[in-house]
């Protein structure tokens, strides 16, 4: 029988990271087996599942290169299956009426649990059990006419041949309710795999208060869509190695519901940071060169001569788009600004500004300029003068970028070139020696 697996989220705008790392976990396994992906909208909160929600969910889905095989289901259209389903279980006296509650407002309709013992085979947890005392019948329709998650999800699984339903664990409790539904409604039981939880450093469920935690949050930062789906895809799972950095096809072909950890997994934004970094890095150089020139152009500043010099040096140490501007900017512009704290911590300290009036000295002689030739002047300068370099390169960097870090010096010296570097430490000792 053909896997088949699916993703049923219910719109609201805000598409939660926990809920796409489900939708990952489903895509993966029905590639790796070789069988389909579906969505299905559970669209019936008419109020919170808006166009624009929906619209939402679809971009971040397409973003995430998360590919459907077949037209989405949207449950909206499903409400007369639903209440024809509870008719039938009625008939069949798996169901019954009932005013719960007492209130009058009218009868809603109850399923009838077996009451039995239930046990079922998780494919991550495990076999999991529930004495029948812990199992109360449950509403499936309410008095207002209305159907109920439970048998919504349960007919809507039916009606698309779900084979495996991939999910929180958050709904092992509602498995069972769920497996004696198909068991009344005379369908096919699918297998059952519930994700473990994803959670923040104090062990708690991962949300908003923690950080960023909605897809459109990452998409808006810059992060790539193929990092995040690389980094939510080892939430809970693992190779099998020590490969973190995967390329889609390397999951696909590594993916089992098997080797899906059964505990939390904790959220690491740094962890995070580090492996979109490693995607920028793995892009062509014109491909970043051109997100270099976007964003500085959005800033309003002209890349100058050497750009692709900059963007070369920059590729290794950029991790988001938003970096590239700070990073960047003063090699284009006379005008960057001095990090205050830099400036106060390591420039004005004792002997900074006679180093600096020595290496102009040094740079003045120098007949070639490359990065290879500098690194050598300064090194000697700091071996010869018996300095420390911690006290010599800061000084240096701040006056000629205003900044405390950066790539490494000699390259940067080399790129903004002879004078223009002289120019910037004279300008700099004269703005702050006083």
């Amino acid at each position: 029988m053909m896997t088949r697996t699916r993703f049923a989220p219910s719109p609201t705008g805000h598409v939660h990271i926990g809920n796409m790392r489900a939708a990952i976990f489903n895509w993966l396994y029905a590639r790796h087996t070789g069988g389909q992906f579906l969505l299905r909208v559970e669209d019936t909160d008419r109020e919170r599942s808006t166009p624009e929600a929906i619209k939402t969910l679809l971009e971040a889905m397409e973003w995430l290169g998360l590919n459907v095989d077949e037209t989405p289901l949207y449950q909206s259209t499903r409400m007369e299956a639903h209440l024809a389903a509870a008719e039938k279980l009625l008939a069949s006296g798996h169901a019954y009426k009932e005013d719960k509650g007492g209130t009058g407002q009218g009868e809603c309709i109850i399923f009838k649990m077996p009451g039995t013992d239930m046990a079922f085979t998780d494919l991550v947890k495990g076999t999991l059990k529930k004495s029948a005392k812990d199992i109360a019948d449950f509403v499936i329709v309410r008095s207002n006419g209305t159907p109920v998650f439970h048998l919504a999800n349960v007919l809507d699984d039916i009606e698309q041949k779900i084979t495996h339903v991939i999910r929180g664990d958050d709904h092992v409790e509602n498995t069972f309710r769920h497996i004696a539904m198909y068991k009344a409604l005379g369908a096919p039981v699918p297998q059952f795999a519930h994700l473990p939880m994803i959670i923040n450093a104090q062990g708690k469920p991962y949300s908003k208060r923690d950080g960023d935690a909605f897809v459109g949050d990452f998409q808006e930062k810059g992060f790539f869509g193929d990092a995040l789906f690389n980094y939510l895809a080892l939430l809970g799972w693992s190779p099998g190695d020590d490969r973190e950095v995967m390329t889609r096809q390397e999951m696909i072909d590594a993916f089992d519901l098997v080797t899906v950890r059964s505990s939390p997994a904790q959220m690491d934004l740094r962890k995070l940071l580090w492996m979109n970094g490693e995607y920028v890095r793995a892009i062509k150089p014109e491909d970043f060169a051109a997100l270099c020139r976007s964003e500085l152009s959005a800033a309003g500043v002209t890349p100058g001569d050497h750009a692709d010099a900059v963007f070369a040096l920059m590729q290794e140490r950029t991790k988001l788009p938003s970096e590239i501007v700070p990073a960047t900017a003063f090699f284009f512009t006379e005008e960057f600004e001095y990090d205050q704290k830099a400036v106060e911590k390591k420039l004005l300290k004792e002997g900074s500004f006679q180093c600096l009036e020595k290496i102009i000295g040094i740079f003045q002689t120098l007949e070639n300029f490359d990065a290879e030739t500098v690194n050598t002047a300064l090194h000697n300068f700091v071996e010869q003068g018996g300095l420390k370099f911690g006290d010599v390169m800061p000084p240096l960097r701040i006056a000629v970028s205003g900044q405390q870090s950066g790539p490494d010096l000699a390259p940067v010296l080399a790129i903004l070139g002879k004078e223009k570097s002289i120019a910037r430490i004279r300008k700099t000792i004269e703005r702050f020696k006083g």
